[in-house]
């Protein structure tokens, strides 16, 4: 099945709070995307970030996409997000997390933001991955580092768990050769990131990806809107 979570309030600003939970019963397969891409607004200095929480659950044989579209984010905005994943160790995961650092066709830029974005996966009871990501006041000037964005204003990680993970490296490779990527596979999982300039190269390059980690299916309708 197919199911998209939509946000009636039109955007995400300082201090609001969304939770989300999933759960994928055995063997069940589903693609879970977002109806639009996610903006979250400048907050007060004194505002709490706004707090995102996606908990996802696949029981045994459990296959699951979860796409949502880019997080657009806006200076000064303040945002502690975290997906947590649980899943059964024959279960299936791929997922991917995208953000924007402001609108380039609107010449938009991101100078400051409080930001920390946490992905974390357990695979039959056992911690495989904490990703986590904490960006400095001065993101424009950090997104410039070589180390870090070489000038790059969107970002995205592509993650894969399944027991074939380690097998789809070298297409997934092939696939984003034509981008800003890096993709690499262990204990399981196969983890890419990709940079990009904008918003559309970053789709492109994301699209390229998930073509081939998706066998050539169709992204949901939403991602042509």
């Amino acid at each position: 099945m197919e199911a998209v979570t939509l946000n009636t309030s039109g955007g995400v600003a300082g201090g609001d709070v969304l939770r989300s939970a999933v759960r994928l019963g055995e063997g069940a397969a589903a693609t879970i995307a977002s109806q639009a891409a996610e903006r979250f607004y400048r907050a007060l200095p004194d505002e709490q970030p706004a707090a995102v929480r996606t908990d996802l659950v696949l029981e045994g044989a459990a296959a699951l996409d979860w796409l949502p579209q880019e997080a657009i984010l806006f200076d000064g905005c303040a945002l502690d997000r975290r997906l947590n994943i649980d899943m059964a160790a024959d279960a299936r995961f791929l997922g991917i997390e995208c953000l924007v650092f402001g609108r380039a066709a609107m010449g938009e830029r991101v100078r400051t933001a409080r930001l920390r974005d946490r992905i974390e996966v357990r695979r039959g009871g056992g911690l495989v991955l904490h990703d986590a990501i904490r960006m400095p006041d001065g993101v424009d000037a950090a997104l410039r580092r070589t180390a870090i964005g070489a000038g790059a204003r969107a970002v995205a990680t592509v993650l894969l768990v399944a027991p074939d993970a380690a097998a789809r490296l070298e297409g997934l490779r092939a696939a984003l050769a034509a981008h800003e990527a890096g993709a690499s596979a262990w204990n399981g999982f196969l983890l890419a990131r990709i940079i990009a300039p904008d918003a559309a190269a970053l789709r492109r390059a994301v699209t390229a990806g998930l073509d081939f980690l998706r066998g050539g299916r169709a992204l949901p309708r939403v991602w042509m809107c």
